[in-house]
């Protein structure tokens, strides 16, 4: 099982080896990285220099300026002709394109806050199985997924609202595993060491723990927490790591 892949294809073709399926728990583009200024979408068209201040301010938590930054160092593309919708959707597809081709077969998939779903079909592979929402039976075990992430300043692709991600949670209904992007809203989950501020975590995920009472809940999003694992009643809830940083998924066995 891996998370926050953000373009990490090399070890994304030998993660699932020796298993019987593979899972992904969202976050495949990389658009900054905040380990690595020269990574990813934002430097390739403005430079690392640029990218370190955008980090610097959102690690501050200086949100209003770091959106002037953006739309200043946006402003200055579009005067140039070029489409940022454009720009932006070729660099995912490209990455899209990569990262895709290295799911092995079975591959059970949903989207994390930075992802763009509706180009996921024209990239998921036969062997791939994209779920958001939905659940299956893998193993003999039923795994529920609900992809994205909560609304934030930080306004990432595919953030929605508390009461729609609720509904998600919901439909999923009573699991054996509880797959999710983001964490369930404990703090010790939620907090990012490296980041130093809370993420946003989902109120209804923590309520399907203490009621439904799945065996794990996994998930991602928070790339150093403050603790990996937390117990819920019976619930084991499990950070399955920064993919992107490690190259090493989390293993299941049963």
């Amino acid at each position: 099982m891996v998370s926050d892949v953000h373009g990490n294809s090399r070890d994304l073709a030998s993660a699932g080896t020796g298993a019987d399926a593979l899972l992904c728990l969202g976050d495949l583009v990389l658009f900054l990285d905040y380990a690595d200024h020269s990574r990813g979408i934002f430097p390739e068209l403005f430079g690392a220099a640029n990218a370190s201040a955008l980090v610097e301010l959102r690690t501050a938590r200086r949100f209003e300026e770091a959106r002037a930054l953006g739309r200043r160092l946006w402003g200055e593309l579009d005067r140039t002709g070029v489409s940022r919708e454009s720009v932006i959707e070729g660099a995912v597809r490209k990455q899209y394109a990569e990262l895709f081709a290295a799911f092995p077969t079975p591959t059970y998939a949903t989207y994390g806050n930075v992802d763009i779903p509706r180009l996921w079909p024209e990239y998921a592979a036969a062997g791939t199985t994209v779920l958001d929402g939905q659940r299956v039976e893998i193993g003999g075990r039923v795994f529920g997924f609900v992809g994205g992430g909560l609304s934030t300043p930080m306004r990432t692709p595919y953030e929605i609202g508390d009461e729609e991600f609720a509904a998600k949670v919901e439909a999923v209904g009573e699991v054996d595993v509880l797959c999710s992007h983001i964490p369930p809203d404990v703090p010790e989950l939620c907090y990012d060491t490296v980041a130093r501020r809370f993420e946003r975590g989902s109120a209804a995920l923590l309520h399907a723990i203490r009621t439904a009472r799945p065996r794990y809940a996994l998930f991602g999003h928070v790339h150093q927490p403050l603790a990996r694992r937390v117990r819920i009643g019976r619930t084991e809830c499990v950070n399955v790591g920064h993919f992107n940083a490690t190259g090493t998924p989390y293993v299941m066995e049963w």
